[in-house]
């Protein structure tokens, strides 16, 4: 017998659980289907984990450096097992969250296995027939392996294989220079790694401005990493499938005890056959979807980094609750891709929105930057190696901007909601903002684009023109 649901959501991850809980909210009968396990990416190799471990490295890098406060440690320590213990306990915390059991409670099934469609509106699972009203892609996407010489002879680490690490490679060798690449391989330097960063671009973090990563590049050579640019791997000399040398294409060898492949991810759509549901895939293998998420099937939509979306959990559960909300209501709600924050979370962290300062239009738009240095958060804890940049149109308007210093991701918050909601920085600036904090930085930058339109225009000489107005009223009183 066939069963059937208004919604089957493919995938757990961010995408695939905040559609579920999104469409069993509107009262929809609501299957999810996962192949392995409940929560996805962001719970068991993504946020959770790589930040839990970025705490540890943390207080690591914090003990270490106290000294600058006239706080003394010897001897210092690292436990890489305890820390490891640290990720998982809190993996293990945060998964009951996303359990089949807390999805029950809000009306969503679940089963477990892998979803092959059979047409428009129709799929099996491990054999057994479904049919849907609506369904929703949310597949997501695996860490991609390097294709060269000897990789074939090696157990190479990835954002998903390195959580089952017990012991701390003495030497550790990162191929890729982008976001994941160098928050762990920063981490893993402060806990006791010697690390190599090979990175085929000519900066760390190339999808950054070039201060910001110029900023993260002295903070790794503190860190004691090593960073080759413009290098990439030609072969690999293996030892024992673990460890071995690492041929880089100048000839370059490079020893390492394990080595972390951070090259970027891939679609796994597995067996799922989307073109049997008549669904339309984009020649770099994601999901074909319009501004509604909508596939080229009606009835299919698709949502996260399986419909080739920014690749961020909380793109993924926005673009999840989107796609489930219009399946479901049958409304044509679109996701905006121009208003994405995005957060890496070295130290220190680099976070930015919307227009980003470099393309900033003379005569269009202004660009205002307030330095950590002069800054009295950052001076109290001797973190001066930041700023806070904001772009504005001529109304004053916040497009876009950077924060880089500690806690960026925290102070963007702010930032991303002036963007979204259009806010001028009169509004912002116009806010008590607590103080001292690191988010002085930000308030500055737009109390700078106020007093620049004090100064300027029709705004200037309606100033100038209130106050002949008052000295006349005043001057007349006195008389």
């Amino acid at each position: 017998m066939t069963a059937e649901w208004d919604l089957i959501v493919i995938g757990s991850g961010s995408a695939g659980l905040v559609a579920s809980r999104t469409a069993a909210r509107f009262g929809a009968r609501v299957l999810l289907v996962e192949r392995h396990r409940l929560g996805g990416d962001c719970l068991w190799t993504g946020c959770v984990p790589s930040k839990s471990l970025i705490a540890a490295a943390h207080a690591a890098h914090v003990a270490r450096t106290s000294e600058r406060f006239g706080v003394s440690t010897e001897n210092l320590t690292v436990d890489f097992a305890r820390a490891m213990g640290h990720v998982r306990e809190a993996v293990d915390t945060i998964a009951p969250h996303d359990s089949a059991e807390a999805l029950a409670e809000l009306g969503v099934e679940v089963l477990h296995g892998d979803a092959r469609f059979t047409g428009r509106n129709s799929l099996e699972i491990d054999g057994t027939p479904h049919t849907f009203t609506q369904a929703v892609i949310a597949t997501g996407t695996e860490p991609r392996l390097p294709q060269f010489a000897g990789t074939d002879t090696v157990d190479m680490l990835t954002s998903d294989s390195i959580w089952e690490l017990d012991e701390l490679p003495r030497n550790l060798v990162v191929l890729g220079g982008g976001a994941i690449g160098s928050e762990l391989g920063q981490a893993m330097a402060r806990l006791g790694s010697d690390v190599t960063i090979v990175n085929r671009s000519t900066r760390i973090l190339p999808s950054e401005d070039e201060r910001s990563s110029a900023i993260l590049q002295a903070s790794f050579g503190r860190d004691g990493i090593t960073v080759l640019h413009g290098r990439s791997a030609a072969e690999v000399v293996s030892h024992d499938g673990l460890a071995g040398e690492l041929v880089l294409d100048d000839g370059t060898r490079l020893p390492f005890d394990r080595l972390l492949a951070a090259i970027g991810r891939s679609t796994r759509l597995g067996a799922l056959a989307p073109e049997l549901a008549g669904v339309n895939i984009t020649k770099d293998g994601y999901i074909d979807v319009d501004a509604s998420l909508r596939t080229s099937n009606k009835r299919i939509w698709s949502a996260g980094d399986a419909a080739g979306l920014p690749k961020f959990s909380h793109v993924a559960g926005v673009s999840g609750s989107v796609a489930a909300t219009n399946a479901i209501l049958g409304l044509r709600r679109t996701f905006n891709e121009h208003v994405v924050p995005r957060v890496t979370f070295t130290s220190p962290e680099i976070a930015a929105v919307g227009m980003a300062p470099q393309d900033a239009v003379k005569g269009k738009h202004r660009v205002f930057t307030s330095e950590h240095a002069s800054t009295d958060r950052a001076i109290a804890e001797a973190e001066e190696d930041g700023f806070a940049q904001i772009v504005v149109d001529s109304r004053g308007r916040v497009l876009g901007g950077i924060i880089v210093g500690p806690r960026a991701g925290e102070s963007l918050g702010e930032l991303s909601v002036a963007v979204s909601a259009k806010l001028s920085t009169s509004v912002l600036a116009g806010a008590t903002h607590a103080y001292p904090t690191f988010t002085d930085a930000l308030w500055n930058a737009t109390i700078a684009d106020v007093q620049h339109r004090l100064q300027h225009g029709i705004v200037k000489s309606g100033i100038q023109l209130l106050a002949r107005i008052r000295r006349a009223t005043l001057g007349g009183r006195g008389r």
